[in-house]
C-alpha cells in the first residue's frame, strides 16, 4: 500500500487538536498538518457544547482552585496560574479574529459574569478570605464581594427570589467573565484550517494502527464510510482524543504511558431553554461540591449561549461509568487494563471507593432528586422547563505515585516520549479553557524550533504576553487585558458598588 507523509499529524478532532495546528500554521505556514477524527464532524465529544459547561475557567469562580491551608489561609497559587492561562486563551483568540481566520466573536464567546455564592457563617468567612486573598493581585483586581441581601437580589435574581430559608450568603463577582462555545469555536478553527493548502482535515476517518517507523510514525487509517484505507507517516504525532487517548497510546506501545490507567466519569445537566428566564439570569454561579463530589461535580447555575440561543444549565451530576467517550462501548474501562497498570488500578479503587460509592449513587438519582439540588440554587421554578441533557465523559488520569502505588488526578497533563516525537493530552479540567498554553507546552516540548528567532516574533505577535508574566508584569496585563476585552465583546456594562446602592437608599 503507498504510503503518504505529513510532517504533523493530530489524532482527534476537539479542541486541543485544532489548538495545536492553528498554532503550528501560523508559526511554520511551510509545514504539512493533518488532522483526523471519526465522527462525521469535529468537537462531537468533550468539546461539544452541551457536553462541557463551557466556563471560561480562570479561577473567578471555582473555589475548588482555592483551597484553604492548614493554618487557616486560602492558598490563591493555582487560581493565578489558571487565570493567566486562560489569558494566553484570549489573547490568541483576540488576534485570530483580528486576522479573520475567526469571525465575529459572539459566534463563540460572550460575556457572561463570573459568581461565587455561598451560604452559612462559616463559607461567608471563607469567601470573604477568599476575596481579600485575591484582590490584593491585579489578575483578580476586578473582584467584587458582598454579604449585603440587597446587593445578592440585584446580582442574583433568581437565586434570590423567594428564598424562603435565610441564612447567611456571600458571593463574588467578576463582571468580565465568559460563557464560551467551545464546540462552535473548534468548527470555526477546523474551517480556517481546512482553507489552507497545507493543512487537511479529515473526518469519518479511523485509526486502525500506530506503529513507529524510522522517521517517526505510521497509521493505517480507514474511511468509516467506505472502508477504503491508507497508511500516514508522520515525523510528529499529537494524540488528542479526548478519553480515546490512553486506549491509542497503549495500542502504540509508547513506553511512557505504562502504569496509565483512566478513571472514566459521566455526567448529566438539567438544562431549561427559556432564553428570557436565562438572560435574566446572565451569570455562572458556582458553589461548593459535596463531602466526598470529585472536584468536575461543583454545582453551579449557568446561562449558556448555544447557537445562539441562551439556556440555563444546572449540575453537573457526575456518574459512574465504564465509557471512556460519550459514544463508546461500556467495555472501554476493562479493554484498558494491562498487567502494567493493574496495580495502580486497583490501588485507586480501594483507596477511593467512597468516590466511586458516590459517583454510583449520584448515577442512580431520580429526576425528582436532581431538582431537589436545582431548589437549592433556584427556590422557584417550573419543573417542566427543565430536561436532563447527558454531558460528556471525563476520564482522570490514573498513574503510579510514590513507591509505585496508583494515583488519581484532576487534572491534565501533557505526555511525550523520550524522543519528542509524540504528545499526548490526557485528564480533563480545566482542559479547554487553557487549551493554548497547554498546546504551547507541547511545541516547547517536542517543536521547540517553532519558538525561537523570527519564529518567537510571530508567536509574541499573537500572544503579546508570551514569554513574559502577567503575574508580575502589571502594566501588560493591564494592556493585555483592556484589548482583549474589548476586541472580543467581553467588557462588562458599568454596575453600581454596594457605596453607590447605599448612597441612593
Amino acid at each position: 500500500m503507498a504510503k503518504e507523509h505529513t510532517d504533523v499529524l493530530l489524532i482527534g478532532g476537539g479542541v486541543m487538536s485544532v489548538t495545536l495546528a492553528s498554532l503550528i500554521s501560523r508559526l511554520d505556514p511551510s509545514r504539512t498538518i493533518t488532522l483526523v477524527e471519526q465522527a462525521s464532524q469535529l468537537a462531537t465529544e468533550s468539546s461539544d457544547a452541551w457536553n462541557n459547561a463551557g466556563t471560561g475557567h480562570a479561577g473567578y469562580c471555582e473555589l475548588n482552585y482555592t483551597p484553604t491551608n492548614a493554618d487557616g489561609t486560602v492558598s490563591i497559587d493555582r487560581a493565578l496560574a489558571i487565570n493567566e492561562r486562560f489569558e494566553v486563551s484570549l489573547q490568541f483568540w483576540c488576534s485570530l479574529v483580528e486576522k479573520g481566520l475567526l469571525p465575529e466573536p459572539a459566534r463563540f464567546i460572550r460575556n457572561v459574569p463570573h459568581f461565587s455564592w455561598v451560604q452559612g457563617a462559616d463559607h461567608c468567612r471563607y469567601l470573604r478570605h477568599r476575596h481579600v486573598a485575591l484582590q490584593d493581585h491585579p489578575l483578580f483586581g476586578a473582584m467584587e464581594f458582598s454579604e449585603q441581601a440587597a446587593t445578592l437580589a440585584d446580582w442574583l435574581p433568581l437565586i434570590s427570589r423567594n428564598r424562603s430559608v435565610f441564612e447567611p450568603a456571600a458571593a463574588t463577582r467578576v463582571a468580565h467573565g465568559s460563557d464560551v462555545n467551545f464546540g462552535a469555536l473548534t468548527r470555526l478553527l477546523g474551517r480556517s484550517l481546512a482553507r489552507q493548502d497545507q493543512c487537511r482535515v479529515h473526518l469519518g476517518t479511523q485509526v486502525c494502527d500506530i506503529r513507529r517507523d524510522k522517521a517517526g510514525w505510521e497509521l493505517t487509517l480507514r474511511d468509516t464510510a467506505t472502508s477504503a484505507t491508507q497508511v500516514l507517516t508522520c515525523s510528529f504525532l499529537f494524540v488528542g482524543a479526548g478519553g480515546a487517548s490512553l486506549p491509542l497510546l497503549q495500542r502504540a506501545g509508547v513506553r511512557e504511558a505504562r502504569g496509565y490507567g483512566g478513571f472514566p466519569v459521566s455526567g448529566l445537566w438539567l438544562a431549561c431553554n427559556d432564553d428570557q428566564l436565562a438572560s435574566e439570569h446572565n451569570a455562572k454561579v458556582y458553589s461548593q461540591a459535596p463531602v466526598g463530589a470529585p472536584p468536575m461535580s461543583v454545582p453551579h447555575l449557568d446561562t449558556r449561549f448555544i447557537d445562539g440561543k441562551a439556556a440555563l444549565l444546572f449540575g453537573p451530576f457526575a456518574g459512574f461509568t465504564t465509557r471512556f467517550l460519550k459514544h463508546g462501548s461500556r467495555l472501554d474501562l476493562p479493554a484498558s487494563v494491562r498487567p502494567h497498570n493493574l496495580r495502580p488500578l486497583l490501588d485507586v479503587a480501594a483507596g477511593n471507593w467512597p468516590l466511586t460509592r458516590y459517583l454510583m449513587a449520584e448515577a442512580a438519582s431520580s429526576r425528582e432528586a436532581r431538582l431537589s439540588q436545582l431548589k437549592q440554587f433556584m427556590p422557584e421554578f417550573d419543573p417542566d422547563q427543565w430536561q436532563l441533557v447527558r454531558a460528556g465523559q471525563r476520564v482522570q488520569i490514573i498513574k503510579p505515585g510514590p513507591k509505585g502505588r496508583g494515583t488519581l488526578e484532576f487534572g491534565t497533563e501533557v505526555l511525550t516520549t523520550a524522543d519528542k516525537s509524540l504528545a499526548a493530552l490526557l485528564g480533563a479540567s480545566p482542559g479547554a479553557s487553557t487549551c493554548v498554553s497547554a498546546m504551547l507546552e507541547v511545541i516547547e516540548k517536542c517543536l521547540p524550533e517553532l519558538v525561537t528567532g523570527k519564529r518567537l516574533q510571530t508567536l509574541q505577535e499573537l500572544i503579546p504576553s508570551y514569554g513574559r508574566s502577567l503575574q508580575h508584569d502589571h502594566r501588560l496585563l493591564a494592556d493585555v487585558r483592556r484589548h482583549t476585552l474589548t476586541t472580543l465583546g467581553l467588557a462588562p456594562k458599568p454596575q453600581h458598588t454596594d457605596a453607590e446602592r447605599s448612597l441612593s437608599a
